[in-house]
């Protein structure tokens, strides 16, 4: 396909067919369903994700694990990694990547340890239900939502059941800290200042 014109968005989609999109628009598959990203992000969306992306970057310096900022595609398969098989490929704002095993040439294929969506005007929907359910689905350790206009961050933490358990709402004032990367330390007054 080359223009997004193309796209029937009822129709059902795997990674196969989202590999031969050649417009410039980026979309994700969402169990077989296309979603529209919205446009490229505001100054401050990008600007918190990249205070955000420094301190974990930094932290992981000389760990296993890695971080990766979008436009990254995270192929999240539920039977075989197969292109044709996989439904669901999303660009979440940042991931980390602790199983180097899970990493390619084309993003990641499986669940990241840590995923990070921040949330724009008009997606907010896709991600807090779509995505929160594939996410838990595929075993994602944490799945923090960063609201820039509530100053807000939240995070999803699966427990030993593989079901997201809610954590305090945090904002302005409070700090953040994962058992994942010993050492981090986000200062949301930092991470929202402006």
């Amino acid at each position: 396909m080359q223009t997004v014109n193309e796209v029937d968005f009822s129709a059902y989609y795997s990674y196969a067919d989202y590999m031969r999109f050649e417009f410039e628009e980026r979309l994700e598959i969402i169990k077989g369903r296309i979603f529209s990203m919205s446009p490229g992000p505001n100054r401050i969306h990008q600007k918190i994700s990249g205070q955000i992306f420094g301190p974990i970057y930094n932290v992981l310096k000389g760990h296993q694990c890695e971080v990766y900022s979008a436009p990254f595609d995270v192929r999240l398969a539920k039977k075989t990694q197969a292109d044709k098989e996989v439904f669901t490929v999303v660009q979440p704002d940042i991931v980390v990547v602790c199983d180097q095993s899970k990493l390619d040439n084309r993003g990641c294929i499986g669940a990241p340890d840590i995923v990070v969506e921040i949330l724009s005007p008009g997606n907010n929907k896709k991600e807090l239900i779509n995505k929160y359910e594939v996410y838990e689905e595929a075993g994602v350790k944490e799945y923090w939502i960063v609201s820039p206009e509530d100053k807000s961050f939240f995070r999803y933490i699966l427990d030993d059941q593989g079901k997201f358990q809610p954590t305090k709402l945090l904002t302005v004032g409070e700090e953040v800290t994962t058992s994942i990367l010993p050492g981090l330390t986000l200062v949301l007054e930092e991470i929202f200042e402006d």
